[in-house]
């Protein structure tokens, strides 16, 4: 594919991601896409997507990478990853446009048997998705709802696998399940939690785990890994979406429920009007913007994997493992940029 690189729209920990035209004249790649960009140092991130997304195959629930390219850019080279653009942005960003309110629960129905379908395509091929959130799951303009971002996804082969190397943080904190804080454990159930944790957030405009503006993550894990506390489940959501939310919110993960049975509850399975009128409705309740959007958020509370920090040696203890993860820091994001041309 021969591009021109864009608008900057994202910046990550090693990597930034652009708008991007396709100056070849070919029906064989869309107009416009999104591209993933890092140095030598975030190559590695780059590449497991990219070879994650490959063994994954077609999905309509995941977002489709046309290939991977390197480029040399002010006498750097650069890895780029080329991705589906979604022109609606993220869920993240969509409610962020809602000023804190939450999303009508139909709607919330829709995108949830949506991110379920992709994630047990996902599971099915042997693998977890390790950071499923809101900035992770995108909009499309006719209507598809799919899972991004698997820069943090690893083979599991549906088996709960802890690090033989000390300490691993993997994911959003918010969004972490209680066998990843307390034994570094990531799997297919994890993404379940998270998942979970989501759809009190696209329901209530609100995280599941209230934290306060200063807090420090390390108190989080602590709520999520240590006692019987679970995610605050929506008062104004119904019966069957608070029956659903409990079979994500199981402490063992071993009683959690799969994405494969998930897809059989009544919240998903049953259904709510047609597909196509719903989404109109959505985008004239969205009062969607003009200006295309970031099809990677990154939001306050931001993914990170132990491959980019310190080693911390293991703890025998969930509470003494936790108190290892003080020193754990978030960098600060920015957006902007101009076309500039790649060769």
């Amino acid at each position: 594919m021969e591009w021109v690189r864009g608008e900057t729209i994202g910046f990550g920990t090693f990597s930034t991601v652009s708008l991007a035209k396709n100056t070849k004249d070919s029906g064989e790649f869309p107009a416009v896409i999104a591209v993933k960009s890092a140095d030598s140092y975030g190559a590695a991130s780059l590449s497991n997507e990219k070879s994650v997304l490959d063994s994954l195959g077609d999905c309509p629930e995941i977002v489709r990478c046309y290939g991977e390219d390197r480029t040399v850019e002010n006498g750097e080279n650069i890895h780029n990853l080329l991705l589906e653009y979604a022109s609606r942005g993220s869920l993240a960003t969509q409610l962020k446009k809602l000023g804190g309110e939450g999303l009508p629960e139909t709607t919330v129905r829709r995108y949830t048997g949506s991110v379920l379908r992709g994630l047990r395509h996902i599971h099915a091929k042997g693998f977890a998705h390790c950071d499923v959130k809101l900035g992770n799951i995108l909009l499309f303009s006719d209507g598809a709802v799919k899972i991004a971002d698997f820069g943090l996804a690893r083979r599991v082969d549906g088996v709960l696998t802890p690090s033989k190397e000390g300490v691993e943080i993997r994911g959003t904190p918010l969004y972490m399940a209680p066998e990843s804080v307390n034994f570094n454990e990531y799997g297919s159930k994890a993404d379940v939690w998270a998942l979970g944790c989501a759809v009190v957030e696209m329901f209530s405009g609100k995280t599941a785990w209230s934290v306060n503006d200063d807090s420090h993550f390390m108190s989080l894990l602590i709520r999520i890994g240590v006692g019987e506390e679970l995610p605050k489940i929506p008062e104004l959501l119904s019966e069957e979406g608070k029956d659903f939310l409990s079979k994500c919110f199981v402490k063992d993960p071993e009683k959690r429920w799969t994405a494969e049975m998930l897809l059989e509850h009544p919240f998903v399975a049953v259904g709510y009007g047609d597909d196509r009128e719903e989404y109109v409705l959505e985008l004239e309740e969205e009062k969607v913007a003009t200006s295309p959007k970031c099809p990677f958020e990154f939001p306050d509370w931001e993914s990170i994997s132990s491959d980019s920090h310190t080693q911390f040696q293991p703890s025998d203890a969930p509470v003494e493992r936790l108190g290892s993860l003080g020193s754990e820091t978030f960098p600060d994001w920015f957006f902007g940029g101009d076309w500039v041309t790649v060769r």
